[in-house]
């Protein structure tokens, strides 16, 4: 019973957020069982194996998954390159992070601050006058990072996802989200409450090139990729592809007569840059989680606005850059990223007892609730170890 509770609280806290032409939804060929680079005891790694079982399947075409901290280390990989060829996906293959991009503009942004470049408490308008219009009360750096800046989501390109695939190889520059944003009016009050929204970040990218004088891009990779050792992060900037070796998304798409077709959405230009722009692997991930979470990217006591949710707010989650969960008395602090075709998500203990990075390649990475593969391996990897038998 207590089993199926961790199961039915992960997947309630932890919901995230026709290059090739359409493919006929495949006969699976037999899955390859998971290939694991390396396993030791005490990391679950039974269930971890067991969670990465069966791919391709209808939810996820490949899966990486890396688990660190006190109790060792494992990392393994499931699936396909590509639903055409199914050769065994890339085991270090980089994959678009999405959202988990925001641990890393805020760590940027938080760098600015301790130079003395950025006041948390000095609003944006300051540093970006214009953009936001008179409607708008003041609205400080501090409030864009976790999310409480009553700002309304900028316009895309469509919500459905046939209209913004339609427009996969189109790009809206920031300044047009904001101006999209802004001309909707305050959603609340600054600080009244919080609302997760990409604008925030996208926000937060204009600031840094505006007090820097950089791309944003730029500033990201001298002061946080060149520093953590992430080699194989990068922005793609206005090109659709991902360079490198990488594993085909896939996006399940209904058709009139109810039967499903699975669409290659790899290559696509990513909006908002500072927001989910991020391209990256697995382990460039774990050496972000680590530099950061040791302190050795945002010195104190700016790092600990990243652990530090907003005063007054009953139900806030998000601090700045990251999300607060517990998960059986054990507080992680994570970040999810969802593009379709991708999943991510990083999540570790403040002392980096425990941490976890995945990437999935789920097929309705947009959808609501949890992946059923995301659900599995975050089960696995969070779930502590049983404690050795003891010798007689």
């Amino acid at each position: 019973m207590r089993a199926r509770r961790r199961t039915i609280l992960l997947a309630a806290a932890l919901t995230v957020a026709l290059a090739t032409g359409p493919l006929a939804a495949p006969a699976f060929a037999s899955p390859a069982p998971p290939a694991a680079g390396h396993c030791a005891q005490g990391t679950n790694a039974e269930a971890l194996c067991e969670a990465l079982t069966g791919l391709p399947n209808d939810d996820a075409t490949a899966a990486l998954v890396r688990v660190g901290g006190r109790d060792g280390t494992w990392h393994g990989s499931a699936g396909v390159h590509d639903l055409d060829s199914g050769r065994a996906a890339d085991p270090h293959a980089r994959f678009r992070a999405g959202s988990t991009t925001k641990v890393v503009t805020a760590a940027v942004v938080l760098q600015l601050a301790a130079e003395g470049r950025v006041g948390l408490n000095t609003p944006v308008q300051r540093y970006l006058p214009g953009l936001l219009g008179p409607d708008f009360r003041p609205v400080t750096v501090r409030q864009l990072l976790n999310h409480t800046s009553g700002i309304p989501a900028g316009d895309g390109f469509g919500n459905s996802f046939e209209e913004q695939y339609a427009h996969r190889f189109d790009r809206l520059t920031p300044r047009q989200v904001v101006a999209s944003a802004a001309a909707k009016g305050p959603e609340f009050r600054p600080g009244e409450r919080q609302h997760y929204l990409n604008i925030n970040y996208t926000l937060l990218g204009l600031l840094i090139e505006k007090v820097t004088g950089h791309p944003y891009a730029d500033e990201a990779a001298r002061r946080i990729f060149g520093p953590a050792g992430m080699r194989n992060t990068y922005f793609p900037g206005a090109d659709p592809r991902i360079r490198g070796p990488h594993n085909h998304g896939y996006q399940v798409v209904q058709q009139p007569d109810g039967s499903t077709e699975f669409v290659d959405v790899t290559d696509w230009i990513p909006a908002d840059e500072a927001a989910g722009g991020m391209i990256s692997t697995t382990a460039d991930l774990q050496r972000l989680l680590t530099r950061l979470f040791r302190g050795d990217l945002v010195p104190e006591p700016q790092l600990e606005e990243m652990f530090t949710l907003p005063e007054g707010l009953k139900d806030a989650t998000m601090s700045a850059g990251l999300q607060q969960y517990t998960y059986d008395g054990t507080v992680y602090w994570l970040k999810t990223g969802a593009r379709y075709g991708y999943s991510t998500m990083i999540a570790a203990t403040r002392d980096l007892s425990r941490t976890l990075v995945y990437s999935i390649n789920t097929t309705d990475a947009k959808g609501q609730g949890m992946n059923p593969v995301a659900q599995r391996v975050a089960q696995a990897a969070l779930t502590p170890p049983a404690p050795a038998p003891r010798a007689r």
